[in-house]
């Protein structure tokens, strides 16, 4: 479950998404598969060849983009979704969210 975004922002994010943008949305998280893991961010596109492009530019593994319709994202967690964030200029989650 999400917490810590508006629905207008998540609104936004699915928007963004469906036009084949890379859309990205921090929100805390918990999931006991990551102790210590708080937030992730979920970078998504429509476009499953753009977000790959994406993935491999970051030297993030492809195969875990989750393939599901009509919102396909991968998921950054830990250190590297903090140097993501930094890297496009995305410091807004960053303060926000205390990473």
């Amino acid at each position: 479950m999400a917490f810590g975004v508006t629905r207008q922002e998540l609104t936004a994010w699915k928007e963004a998404v469906l036009r084949g943008e890379l859309a990205f949305i921090t929100h805390y998280w918990l999931d006991e598969r990551f102790p210590g893991i708080t937030t992730v961010t979920k970078v998504g596109c429509r476009d499953i060849q753009r977000l790959a492009v994406w993935c491999e530019q970051h030297q993030l593994p492809a195969q875990y983009i989750h393939l599901r319709p009509p919102y396909p994202h991968f998921d950054l967690i830990g250190p590297k979704q903090r140097e993501i964030l930094m890297k496009e200029g995305l410091m807004d989650q960053i303060t926000r969210f205390k990473l």
